[in-house]
């Protein structure tokens, strides 16, 4: 069997996925890309890749690359994605697919023109919380699903580029591809209300005001509905990305404080007795044996190479080889991945309409038919 070749965009939080790449059985690590040529090296030397671009153009260009990995910073997403397509390349991507409706329809149009499979790296469907639920669900012990809730909230100050001021839902993917993931759900229409004022310094740079922005998803076809809620300046919060789903037979629900363990309440039993934590296991034995060790660690995890997403995002559930091998096996089976490019184009849109909604006072907007 033909391994897929892989290269890399952006090699900040990028480099973590490097030696998962380099040790999944079907994937070749076969090309670099960073703009800065003594990074690219540095990287490049450090993970024994030989193939090294400082040209995205020129890396679209060489003939050896099946698919591109983007991890560039939010803004280039989109143009980078659709780039990669219309080479003839497939795509994973770090979230979200794009900062505009628009472009998530055109990226979607794209992959049904080309047949080309695009997959939105979103971890958190793919972190060991998630994967609990999605077993107690798929094993019936949560019983009917009855809703869904999601937060993510975090402090950004510091934090460069694009992301002062940043609309909170404009960064939502966290919390919706959970409530809609479980399911398999799909987005509808969404209201959205904000929620008091970040400093005018920050309001400015995007007119954005609201502290926190939390919304209502209607999924379609469906009799449910989630909650979702986000906050990224001047709201004092640990770090959370947290999910937590109500079933008629038991109730998953997140700890409030980061290192303790998750909730089930289980119906029919003594009110006392509903209530009892428990530990979520790890997913690895779903991985192939080389790449198993990577829930437990990786590049970014400790010491002086912590990077943000990891300081306060807890290494992201051990998801990331989750993540690589399922675009790595939808490309060997020929299926699409999970998210696809119609289920990404969804989730990134409810909270770009969100934020449209918070702006109008809570106004129902619809997600486009992708």
């Amino acid at each position: 069997m033909k391994k897929i070749n892989v290269a890399i965009v952006g090699l900040g939080f990028g480099a973590e996925f490097i030696p998962i790449y380099q040790r999944h059985p079907a994937a070749n690590m076969y090309a670099i890309c960073q703009r800065t040529q003594s990074k690219l090296d540095a990287i490049g030397d450090e993970f024994g890749v030989e193939k090294r671009y400082t040209s995205y153009d020129d890396l679209l260009i060489d003939p050896e690359v099946d698919a591109v990995h983007i991890n560039s910073p939010i803004p280039d997403h989109a143009e980078q994605t659709l780039k990669a397509l219309r080479a003839g390349k497939h795509v994973a991507c770090t979230v979200p697919m794009a900062t505009s409706v628009e472009d998530c329809a055109e990226i979607a149009k794209t992959c049904r023109e080309t047949g080309l499979k695009y997959m939105m790296m979103e971890t958190v469907v793919y972190a060991r919380e998630f994967l609990f639920v999605k077993e107690l669900y798929e094993k019936g012990e949560l019983g009917k699903v009855q809703f869904l809730k999601a937060s993510h909230q975090q402090e950004m100050e510091g934090w460069p580029n694009y992301w002062p001021g940043l609309p909170p839902m404009h960064y939502a993917t966290h919390c919706v591809g959970p409530v809609a993931g479980l399911l398999r759900l799909e987005a509808e229409y969404v209201s959205c209300f904000g929620s008091g004022r970040i400093s005018e310094d920050l309001v400015k740079i995007h007119n954005s005001p609201f502290a926190v922005e939390s919304a209502h998803i209607k999924f379609r076809d469906s009799d449910l509905s989630a909650y979702v809620y986000r906050s990224l300046f001047d709201t004092a919060r640990q770090y959370r990305e947290s999910f937590e789903v109500y079933g008629s037979k038991k109730s998953f629900e997140w700890p409030l404080i980061e290192g303790e363990d998750p909730v089930i309440h289980t119906a029919k039993k003594p009110e006392p007795e509903i209530p009892e934590r428990v530990k979520t296991p790890d997913y690895a034995h779903l991985l192939p044996e080389e790449i198993q060790s990577f829930t437990g660690r990786g590049v970014y995890d400790a010491g002086d190479n912590a990077h943000p997403s990891f300081v306060q995002g807890s290494g992201h559930g051990g998801s990331h080889p989750h993540l690589v091998h399922e675009f790595i096996s939808a490309l060997v089976e020929d299926r699409d991945p999970f998210p696809n490019a119609v289920q990404s184009a969804n989730w990134t849109s409810v909270g770009i309409l969100a934020h449209e909604s918070a702006m109008r006072g809570g106004e129902i907007i619809r997600v486009p038919d992708f």
